[in-house]
Formats: C-alpha cells, sequence, structure tokens
C-alpha cells in the first residue's frame, strides 16, 4: 500500500511563496507502483469540509487545479524519487488550511472519496 508524508508548510505573508511536498512509499501486494496513482493535492480549513486543489495523474501526464489556485499553484512530480510538488505563489489568506496528498486511481479533485493513504497534513497559514 502506498503511504504519503507531506511537508513544507508553514506561515508565510500574503502574496509569498511556499513548496509542499509529498513523499510515497511503498507497494501494493499487486505491485502497483507509484507512477500508477493519481496524486491529489487537498486541504482542509477549520470547520470546513476537504477541498481538492490540484492532481497530476499517473505518470505526470496531466495536471488539473481548481479555479481559485490556476496561475498560482503549480503540481509537479519526480518519480524517480517518488515525490509530488505543490509550488504554491502569490498566497491568500484564504489559502491558509491543512494540507494533505492523497492517492488514487484518477485525477477526481471534487470526490476525496475516491483518494487514500492520506498522509497526516501540513499546516500552511496565510498571514495578511
Amino acid at each position: 500500500e502506498v503511504q504519503l508524508v507531506e511537508s513544507g508548510g508553514g506561515l508565510v505573508q500574503a502574496g509569498g511563496s511556499l513548496r509542499l511536498s509529498c513523499a510515497a512509499s511503498g507497494l501494493t501486494l499487486g505491485g502497483f507502483h507509484f507512477d500508477d496513482y493519481a496524486i491529489g493535492w487537498f486541504r482542509q480549513a477549520p470547520g470546513k469540509g476537504r477541498e481538492g486543489v490540484s492532481c497530476i495523474s499517473n505518470g505526470g501526464g496531466s495536471t488539473h487545479y481548481i479555479d481559485a489556485v490556476k496561475g498560482r499553484f503549480t503540481v509537479s512530480s519526480d518519480s524517480a524519487k517518488n515525490m509530488v510538488y505543490l509550488q504554491m505563489d502569490s498566497l491568500k489568506p484564504e489559502d491558509t488550511a491543512v494540507y494533505y496528498c492523497g492517492a488514487a486511481m484518477l485525477c477526481r479533485l471534487g470526490q476525496a472519496s475516491l483518494f487514500g493513504s492520506w498522509g497526516q497534513g501540513t499546516q500552511v497559514t496565510v498571514s495578511s
């Protein structure tokens, strides 16, 4: 089973940047590899549900973003290192949340239930 660990969160002023990392390890009994999974970034603000933010498809062939982060966030992957990154620029206070990465067979940002192997999350706080 793929296990994911997020890192890179912190406190930043509005307009600043952060780079989140998602480290993946493990193989399923069926022999699936990291490249077989789509990796999605989700966030959860206090009192709100988990919101899909961005996703990179299996093998890194395509990327997806919600409108609120298009042009500001960039998702990428390094299959040699089993890593997925979320570069976040021009951060806004409304980006404040705990950010999680999850694995799925397809990128469906509107369906968090399709993702699994969630890490513990990393806190991103953007001050105004």
